[in-house]
């Protein structure tokens, strides 16, 4: 995008590389707009968020009585699962089992973080291996499309598979990091695509694919939002959007209580993700995922926008990362960096180039926020 037609907005630091974006007369973004009418307002992390916390939190307790563990909860090494780990365990006393996916990309940090965690609180850790031939044929399949999406194959099976192992255990509550604080503003549609889409992803294997992936567990959205949730009667909860969650507070209390090492960014547990998003979309789409980021931190008066345009003025990752993480991403995936600039260099695509259920996708997101279960109405 031609930097002389950028618009960005007055409020927060999102701009038109997202190419959905609506601004009103003051120069506000649909996004601002967006959380200041429907999420805030419905938003209690009083008082009253305290209590329905540890209403919800009893009722754990209660369904769970006699078995050895509360609830099923999915770590990273990041700050909100690390931090939603201390607090469900040290001020709520919940006994959860920790639910960690490899899909073959953990940082060093990442490991580092979860196993202090695991440590000190005395917890037991599941780690669910995926099969790395398969993970490597699904990651190439999207290098291939030319699609911006490409963390797809890591979310679709780190979301099947907690959902999947807490069905097999019966385990009726799955804990989340997930939370209004750092992400009340959402990726657009064109950056980060519905990573449950079927219809997508069996066109995309059925033209790029050459593994048969017998063992990745794939999960249709159908199954675990609607079949687990309203007939097995398995609930999400998201402590996180209970209380006041400060996230550079959190880190420190990390630090200092468990030697917890802090990430550069959201979402870099993972050296693939922060090769994707630090690099990648930025250079071949223009997409810019810490604006998101930054926007639901200055949104929730974490930071100042003029700290997050500080912040914005320098790339996400240097380029001696870049050169480092270019190389190390493309031997991983047993192509050559050749291979790996052609990639970069096709044409790109988005998921209107192939088959897809978006419309079903938004249908959903509409009932759901209807029904008060999601907050925000923007996707």
């Amino acid at each position: 995008m031609n930097k002389k037609e950028l618009k960005i907005c007055m409020n927060c630091v999102m701009d038109n590389s997202d190419s959905a974006i609506v601004f009103d007369h003051n120069g506000i973004c649909d996004h601002c707009v967006d959380y200041y009418k429907n999420v805030k307002p419905n938003w209690h992390t009083d008082a009253r968020g305290r209590q329905e916390l540890e209403t919800i939190v009893k009722k754990i307790k209660k369904t769970s009585e006699g078995r050895d563990f509360d609830c099923i909860m999915g770590v990273s090494g990041g700050t909100d699962s690390s931090y939603l780990l201390h607090v469900i365990v040290k001020d709520f006393g919940l006994r959860p089992l920790v639910f960690h996916v490899d899909g073959g990309w953990n940082s060093d940090i990442a490991v580092h973080n979860i196993n202090v965690m695991i440590d000190k609180l005395g917890l037991d850790l599941f780690t669910e291996v995926i099969n790395w031939e398969e993970m490597k044929d699904f990651q190439l399949t999207f290098f291939k499309s030319g699609l911006p999406y490409l963390d797809i194959p890591q979310d679709h099976c780190f979301v099947a598979s907690l959902y999947k192992f807490a069905n097999k255990y019966k385990i009726k509550f799955i804990l989340n990091g997930g939370n209004i604080s750092t992400e009340c503003v959402r990726n657009p549609l064109d950056w980060m695509y519905y990573g449950t889409d079927m219809a997508l992803i069996k066109d995309l294997r059925n033209r790029y694919s050459t593994n048969p992936m017998k063992t990745y567990p794939f999960s249709n959205v159908l199954w675990h939002k609607v079949f687990l949730r309203y007939v097995k009667g398995i609930k999400v909860i998201k402590p996180l959007n209970y209380f006041p969650y400060i996230k550079s507070d959190a880190a420190k209390f990390l630090q200092h209580e468990y030697n917890w090492k802090p990430l550069a960014q959201k979402h870099y547990e993972s050296r693939f993700t922060k090769f994707y998003e630090g690099y990648w979309l930025p250079k071949k789409f223009g997409y810019d995922t810490r604006k998101v980021q930054l926007s639901s931190l200055i949104l929730t008066q974490q930071i100042t926008r003029g700290e997050a345009l500080e912040i914005l003025k320098k790339p996400a990752i240097s380029e001696e990362d870049v050169k480092h993480d270019f190389e190390y991403v493309a031997n991983k995936l047993g192509i050559t960096v050749k291979d790996l600039e052609y990639y970069l260099n096709q044409p790109n695509k988005s998921y209107k180039d192939y088959n897809n259920n978006k419309n079903m996708f938004l249908l959903g997101s509409k009932i759901l926020w209807w029904l008060g279960i999601e907050r925000s109405i923007k996707r």
